[in-house]
């Protein structure tokens, strides 16, 4: 079965370990075969890996993108297991990711790892409400 691309003018796409980059028309191609395909949208680089999650996630695409996964194993594992231990609410998402990433659906792993990202969100913006809610009240009790 194919998998169907449309570029945007100027967007680029990750083949296998090829960098394609669209000229200055739309461009629809179909692709054959079980190499890696990822949108530029969806790369993480390492300048854009600044949380926990996000560093997850390049882990996976580095296991995603390579033809020897498991040389990535270990980074993964260690990143996982730092997370967990920081945000034990997060497990439900590894989980997740750690089944497909033992049964070899890495791009389904990679997917897994955005969601993973906007929980890491989720968890940042109400751990930042909390400690404005705090400030302010102690704030109130001062000036009282």
């Amino acid at each position: 079965m194919s998998l169907k691309v449309e570029l945007k003018p100027g967007e680029r796409i990750l083949i296998g370990d090829c960098v394609i980059t669209n000229g200055d028309q739309r461009t629809r191609f179909l692709v054959d075969g079980m190499a890696p395909i990822l949108r530029e949208k969806d790369i993480m680089t390492a300048e854009r890996a600044n949380t926990p999650a996000r560093r997850i996630y390049l882990a996976i695409q580095l296991m995603y993108i390579s033809r020897d996964p498991t040389s990535h194993h270990d980074l993964y594992f260690t990143l996982m297991r730092e997370l967990v231990q920081a945000a034990p609410s997060a497990w439900k998402h590894i989980a997740n990711i750690n089944n497909q990433i033992l049964t070899g659906d890495l791009y389904k792993a990679l997917k897994s790892a955005k969601k993973l990202i906007d929980y890491e969100q989720e968890l940042l913006e109400n751990a930042k409400r909390s400690k404005s809610v705090r400030g302010s009240g102690q704030q109130d009790r001062k000036s009282a």
